[in-house]
């Protein structure tokens, strides 16, 4: 039956570009989260080493947290377990189900949403820090400025946002334009330095850190692929 939805609205628009890349959708992220057994990097317990290093350094400090595309809940657990407030979103009910068990014994509370990010209940201005590790680089390009828009909205003023993306060699490698010629993100989208800097540091964002992240051994307590950036923003006040 041919498509023959009337298009007429800008929401239309990104309603029928959101359709076409149907790989992104939540049945594709519970199949991923099935099976942890799997030699997949993001699946270790340890937390991202840029996030331990900021609490530790002080860059950051405790206080409440929305992690976005939580996954298994690696790091909300361990940034519940220091006593934050985190809600914590993901795609899928099967990590989120993982998540919630993960974060049972930890010191401070962890409320889970199971929804798109876009769809997510928060309280806008009250969180000291919105984290993102691995959500961002999977969102199509049309995405992008709600995404931008989503955090400004979720931040107080002065607040930071942590971000943990792919590099170019951990993308895909598509451009814009092939994404939706090719109706996919390819596994995810890479960002260069300066497609990083134009979107978070621009009012009303300060790129406070952005290097690559560091590459773990075996016997590390933290996460690391230096096929991934890891960033840190301030909002302004």
């Amino acid at each position: 039956m041919p498509d023959d939805r009337f298009i007429y609205t800008s929401n239309d628009v990104l309603g029928m570009l959101d359709a076409l890349l149907t790989e992104e959708g939540a049945d594709r992220w519970d199949e991923f989260h099935i099976d942890h057994t799997r030699p997949i990097p993001f699946f270790t317990d340890a937390p991202d080493e840029n996030l331990a290093e900021w609490l530790e350094t002080g860059l950051i400090t405790p206080g409440r947290v929305l992690e976005l595309g939580c996954g298994h809940g690696r790091n909300a657990a361990y940034l519940a377990g220091l006593g934050c407030d985190v809600d914590a979103v993901d795609f899928s009910a099967q990590a989120i189900e993982r998540a919630r068990e993960r974060a049972r014994p930890a010191a401070g509370s962890v409320t889970f949403q199971c929804c798109s990010i876009f769809d997510a209940q928060l309280t806008e201005g009250s969180y000291d820090l919105v984290y993102d590790s691995g959500c961002f680089h999977h969102l199509a390009p049309h995405r992008r400025r709600d995404y931008v828009e989503l955090v400004t909205r979720a931040l107080r003023p002065g607040g930071r946002f942590g971000l943990v993306c792919f590099r170019p060699e951990g993308g895909s490698g598509y451009t814009d334009p092939q994404v939706y010629q090719r109706a996919s993100l390819g596994g995810g989208l890479g960002y260069t330095e300066d497609r990083l800097r134009a979107l978070w540091d621009a009012p009303p964002f300060t790129v406070r850190v952005l290097r690559q992240m560091q590459a773990q051994d075996e016997r590390a307590r933290r996460f690391g692929a230096d096929f991934l950036w890891a960033l840190l923003a301030d909002r302004a006040n």
